[in-house]
């Protein structure tokens, strides 16, 4: 779940005024800088709520760091809310009536007598020697430190010798310009999915993601139907519960955990827990009752309780298990979410430390290749005895590195899952060919490509033609030359594409923004996962009969008996009988 306030060590983005974005992690005792804007040390954002703007203020004589304002929100908006209170206006510049149009921009029209009431600004010539504030004296006043850059913006146009011919909009966008350049202003959000997607893409290098945007991912988690299944119980009546139908879903993701993020968030399992509250599946409790206790075990539970770490991959439903082509799986954006695999000790308390399960292709489809699948020699209990501790816990972290290990293999090797996602530079036909036939019936197929060309082949491969053609005369094996995938498996492929364009919405200048950034457009092909028949299928329930009828000819009547008292073939396996009914219903023309 969420936290209301910063945590330690939780990673926070900064919205710096110039709209980009500033990804850092609240290491407590640091100090943290953002550039031009200044520094500060973290310990004043810890504690606070996120979504707050904060304003450094300038260091005064004695202080060894800058302290943090926070701006309330009449400041924020001061400027939108004294808009809204006049549409309307009548300003007197150089003797002469201007009106405001209402909308933020003004017109030029001269009245009868031969007065301005409306001015546009054609006229003026942007020109940087109207400025006559130079650089060397904007340096000294931001060393000096003035007013958080409020009192340079005020000093920047007190100093423009022409700023009394800029209409209301352009005198708006050059305070919004110089405003973007000088104050001291930031704002703390927390890192969700949306955000680190936004971010990556327009800060960072987007080739490492394949070019995912938000709604991309969204549409993927839709199709792949992607939810909460449900807190893991572990174990049923018997010991463990089935697995099928748990909320299990295969997941092929190479773009360094952010598809694993999405779908994470959607399934309740991407942020860590509050204190007080667990997901993680515990083992039966004990039979003994109250009046079976021992004085011994009353004795025991007065001393505070003892906790022993998870077991890693030990959930058995609401699960993600990721097939990876490396000897360790890159899931380096799941540390924005504070579950870093790259560390030694991993937080057991985080949801992934359960229910993220990882395997390789190698341990996929050849796990007695793998070393790791091979079970480690087993030495008796008088053998262990006589070893070092430090030796004997080497024995033992090697055993229960092989039973989970094992465990998550012959588990995603028995199939069962509700669903698959792909997001992979390999060639998808190849990915599909091995984990198809792990998902059971009506799981949904998700496969993301930057280009839309290995889709396209994709759905040929199960397209309509190729399945009647496999049904009518099957090969002897697949994959073939005719075949690569089988056809049967999967219904309804589809490619689609979705892209959320950004619109300026303003009074009268309401456009799309042509400054976007370009890349690649992002398809997703989508089909559900179907089960074939075996055997010959048959046709089954009651049918009504068919009577067919010749009312053409000469002896329209003679050959109508003789086609009735024949009997009348149907579509299906028998003969029609003749009835007195029908003979009456058709006499001669």
């Amino acid at each position: 779940m969420h936290h209301q306030l910063m945590q330690p060590h939780a990673y926070v983005a900064l919205r710096l005024p110039s709209d980009s974005l500033k990804v850092v992690e609240l290491v407590p005792n640091t100090t943290i800088s953002i550039g031009k804007y200044g520094s500060f040390p973290s310990n004043l954002l810890l504690g606070r709520p996120y979504n707050l703007t904060f304003e450094i203020v300038d260091k005064e004589e004695g202080q060894t760091h800058s302290n943090l304002r926070v701006v309330p929100a009449l400041e924020l908006h001061s400027d939108i809310l004294a808009e809204a209170s006049s549409s309307v206006t009548s300003d007197i510049l150089d003797g002469k009536t201007v009106i405001d149009g209402g909308d933020g921009v003004e017109y030029e029209l001269v009245g009868e007598n031969g007065e301005i009431l409306m001015r546009s600004n054609r006229e003026i010539i942007d020109d940087p020697s109207r400025q006559k504030l130079t650089m060397e004296e904007i340096e000294v006043l931001k060393k000096e430190g003035t007013g958080a850059g409020r009192d340079i913006i005020a000093l920047l146009m007190q100093s423009h010798t022409a700023i009394d011919q800029k209409t209301a909009f352009s005198l708006a966008k050059y305070t919004l310009r110089k405003t973007k350049k000088y104050v001291k202003r930031f704002t703390a959000l927390q890192v969700d999915v949306p955000l680190l997607t936004h971010y990556l893409l327009s800060e960072k290098e987007a080739l490492k993601t394949m070019e995912l945007r938000e709604e991309l991912l969204a549409l993927m988690g839709s199709l792949a139907n992607i939810h909460y299944s449900g807190p893991s119980s572990g174990y049923g009546a018997d010991g463990l519960i089935d697995g099928v139908g748990a909320g299990r879903w295969l997941v092929v993701d190479e773009t360094g955990g952010l598809i694993l993020a999405a779908m994470a968030e959607r399934m309740g399992i991407l942020y860590p827990a509050d204190d007080g509250e667990t997901d993680t599946p515990q083992p039966p409790p004990s039979q003994v009752t109250s009046a079976e206790a021992t004085p011994q075990d009353s004795q025991s539970t007065s001393h505070p309780a003892h906790y022993h770490r998870c077991l890693a991959m030990s959930a058995t439903s609401n699960t993600l298990t990721l097939i990876h082509a490396n000897a360790q799986p890159n899931l380096s954006l799941l540390k924005y979410f504070r579950y870093d695999t790259s560390v030694r000790d991993v937080d057991s308390s985080h949801p992934l430390h359960t229910h993220l399960k990882t395997l390789s292709w190698l341990q996929l489809l050849s796990p007695h290749e793998d070393t790791g699948y091979t079970e480690p020699e087993v030495i008796p209990n008088e053998v262990l005895q006589a070893w070092k501790g430090g030796k004997r816990g080497t024995y033992f972290k090697k055993r229960r590195r092989w039973e989970r290990i094992k465990s998550v293999v012959d588990e995603t090797r028995a199939g069962g899952f509700d669903g698959l996602v792909v997001a992979s530079a390999m060639n998808p036909t190849t990915i599909l060919q091995h984990t198809v036939p792990l998902l059971r019936g009506a799981a949904q197929v998700v496969v993301y490509s930057p280009c839309i060309e290995p889709l396209t082949e994709l759905a040929d491969l199960y397209s309509i033609s190729r399945r009647t053609a496999f049904a009518i005369d099957p090969p002897m094996s697949v994959p073939c030359e005719d075949f690569p995938l089988n056809p049967a498996l999967l219904l309804a492929p589809t490619v689609h594409t979705v892209k959320a364009r950004h619109w300026q919405c303003l009074p009268g200048r309401t456009h799309p923004v042509m400054t976007g950034k370009g890349g690649a457009e992002g398809y997703i092909f989508h089909a559900t996962r179907v089960l074939p028949a075996e055997g010959k299928v048959e046709a089954r329930g009651k049918h009504k009969r068919r009577k067919v009828l010749k009312e053409h000819g000469a002896n329209g009547l003679a050959e109508n008996e003789a086609a009735l008292g024949g009997g009348v073939p149907c579509m299906f396996d028998g003969v029609c009988e003749q009835s007195e009914e029908g003979a009456r219903a058709y006499p001669q023309q």
